[in-house]
């Protein structure tokens, strides 16, 4: 317990230190979209292209993983926008609730603290998953989340934002790139790769650094949210609108979705992995253990930047992000402990 304790403190504790940095002043929160921006478009692009372009091409193409991740990953989505919906939910904010549940912190805390736990083989699962999640999961959820529409068009500017936003991510780029060196064999000359290193080795501490930031960026816009909706002394209330009365009456659901993310997630993956190999899949043990670790991670930050871009209620999917890491801290240690600790 000891020797995990040791690999993923240091991981959430930098998130910790970047979330009090903003939430006290140290860190301008103007500053912080620059920060995401350094991360996303440099650091993490150059990780997951080293990782990619050491990694053997059958392992970055195994339909087993991909199969089995995808395969949970539309049944979280399934459960959660019931829940959602039974509850009286709009699509809308059913569907960005189903997304913070199923899909976890892969780019910015999985991949890293997965390689530090279980050896540089954790990568290629890992980036499997996390393809899934950004290229199927995401685009699922955004169509769910416009069923609320009165006519097609919503539907089709939706669809049009969402493989724009898809084509303009540097991370899916990145691991192509990667399995082209690989599988190709080319190699690159050191004055390229130097660089490209130096970047991979700081995409780590900022992008946790970052995700704390952010979570306390989310958290000031939603006090001052809440305030702008007040209203002053002698003057007419506002009556509420639509989606604000339906996400205060289900606000009791937030509890529920951190339940699903930490918990049901993790089992559903160990599940359908075991499943898996009991028919006689090519999954190995080490690959299941991998994706019910990063099923265990917390909830995915960029999920509260869509639930904005699309006019759902972003403040619930920050709290939701902020939980889960936090209480994450606890539940994948366990889990970790449960696999026996990892490498």
């Amino acid at each position: 317990m000891i020797h995990v304790l040791d690999v993923t403190f240091p991981f959430f504790a930098l998130v910790l230190v970047g979330w009090a940095a903003a939430r006290i002043g140290w860190l301008p929160l103007d500053s912080i979209p620059a920060l995401n921006l350094f991360v996303l478009y440099f650091a993490l692009p150059c990780m997951l292209f080293r990782f990619a372009a050491a990694t053997p091409l059958a392992r970055m193409f195994d339909p087993s993983v991909f199969g089995t991740w995808l395969l949970c990953a539309l049944a979280m989505t399934a459960l959660a926008v019931a829940a959602a919906r039974r509850g009286g939910m709009d699509w809308n904010n059913a569907a960005f609730g189903a997304l913070v549940a199923a899909f976890p912190n892969s780019g910015f805390m999985g991949v890293p603290l997965l390689v530090e736990l279980l050896g540089p083989k954790a990568a290629a699962p890992a980036i499997v998953a996390l393809a899934v999640d950004m290229v199927v999961t995401t685009s699922l959820c955004i169509a769910l989340s416009r069923l609320d529409a009165a006519d097609a068009h919503g539907a089709e500017r939706a669809a049009q934002q969402a493989l724009r936003g898809m084509a303009l991510n540097p991370l899916p780029w990145a691991i192509a790139a990667g399995c082209v060196v690989a599988g190709t064999g080319w190699v690159l000359p050191q004055m390229l790769m130097k660089p490209v290193a130096m970047l991979a080795d700081a995409a780590s501490p900022a992008a946790l650094f970052t995700i704390g930031a952010m979570l306390a960026r989310a958290q000031a816009r939603t006090k001052s949210g809440a305030m702008a909706r007040g209203n002053a002394p002698g003057t007419t209330p506002t009556p509420p609108s639509p989606v604000i009365v339906t996400v205060a009456a289900a606000r009791h659901d937030e509890p529920l979705v951190v339940a699903f993310k930490l918990v049901l997630h993790p089992l559903l993956v160990y599940a359908a992995g075991r499943g898996a190999m009991a028919l006689g899949a090519p999954l190995d043990a080490f690959a299941v253990e991998v994706l019910t670790l990063l099923a265990a991670m917390p909830s995915a930050s960029n999920v509260t930047m869509l639930a904005e871009r699309f006019g759902a209620d972003a403040g619930r999917i920050a709290r939701i992000v902020l939980w889960t890491t936090a209480a994450a801290f606890g539940t994948f240690t366990l889990a970790v402990a449960m696999f026996g600790g990892g490498a």
